[in-house]
């Protein structure tokens, strides 16, 4: 019996580490959508981004001294209807928005929500953004926010991604192969190329901007990867103030539930063993 009372114990303590390995289901994933903040208008000024509940004049996020190029990690937010508010930095909190725009938030989908055109046509721009990737593949889509390159062209190693595609605009996710790629942006007098690593099932946004001399900078964020269904982050160059820290990818959290299961396990083994051993040797003492 204190043999058997042993092993048990052992293979509770030897289940417990696998029990942990097991990954973490991600629960709000199903309950909960995401936004990702960005300014991708080239001759606006730096602003200051508010994101409200609809109908609701205290401000929920508030992103500071945002600036071109600025995207924030996206922020995990309950389904329903939002607001999102752009003004000049440093504004008054409660004077008029330069420009706002409402937005939907549904469970499990995730959007970019960005300050988009040229100034005087400023929109905000709602884009859609994919979770997930056909088997064994990845996904690109190219994002157009360059007003000295206004029409470019865009290739990786597979071929064509983009031809023509002007400013403000934006691809469809397209499907790539794979693998380290050179992807390379052609303008009309200019060109700009960045090495992409493309692991299966990785979702990545490419966004055309220009840099200080006016030439074509390339910015390479990678949204989510397809086999979580999760998004991963953004780039929060250009943010302060009460900003968010930026978020990278996040490895797997050991389950609450496996942690709970496997200290109840333990717990069993180590109650059950000493009750029996005591009951057997009770049976074991002679009679008086």
């Amino acid at each position: 019996m204190r043999k058997s009372y042993w092993r048990l114990a052992i293979a509770a303590l030897a289940a417990l580490p696998v029990a942990l390995l097991i990954p973490a289901t991600n629960a709000p994933a199903a309950t909960s959508g995401w936004v990702r903040l960005a300014h991708l208008s080239p001759d606006t000024p730096s602003v200051d981004v508010y994101l409200y509940d609809f109908g609701d004049p205290d401000a929920r996020i508030v992103l500071e001294h945002v600036g071109y190029g600025a995207l924030s990690p996206y922020q995990r937010l309950d389904p329903g209807r939002y607001t999102v508010a752009m003004r000049l930095e440093g504004a008054d909190p409660k004077s008029p928005a330069v420009i706002s725009k409402n937005v939907e938030v549904a469970a499990g989908e995730a959007f970019t929500v960005a300050g988009f055109g040229r100034t005087e046509s400023l929109k905000i721009e709602i884009l859609t953004d994919s979770l997930n990737t056909r088997p064994g593949m990845a996904t690109l889509r190219v994002i157009q926010a360059s007003l000295q390159s206004p029409e470019v062209d865009v290739s990786t190693d597979d071929g064509s991604i983009a031809s023509g595609l002007r400013f403000p605009g934006f691809t469809p996710y397209e499907s790539v192969t794979p693998g380290s790629t050179e992807v390379t942006v052609t303008g009309a007098s200019d060109e700009a190329s960045l090495q992409i690593d493309f692991k299966p099932a990785s979702i990545h946004t490419l966004v055309v901007l220009d840099n200080a001399a006016g030439d074509l900078r390339l910015l390479d964020l990678f949204d989510a990867s397809g086999t979580t269904q999760t998004p991963i982050g953004g780039v929060a160059t250009g943010l302060g103030g009460t900003a968010p820290a930026s978020s990278g990818a996040q490895g797997a959290s050991i389950p609450a539930g496996m942690l709970w299961l496997g200290a109840v396990l333990l717990a069993a083994v180590l109650a059950v063993g000493p009750v029996t051993v005591a009951k057997r040797g009770a049976h074991r003492r002679p009679a008086r």
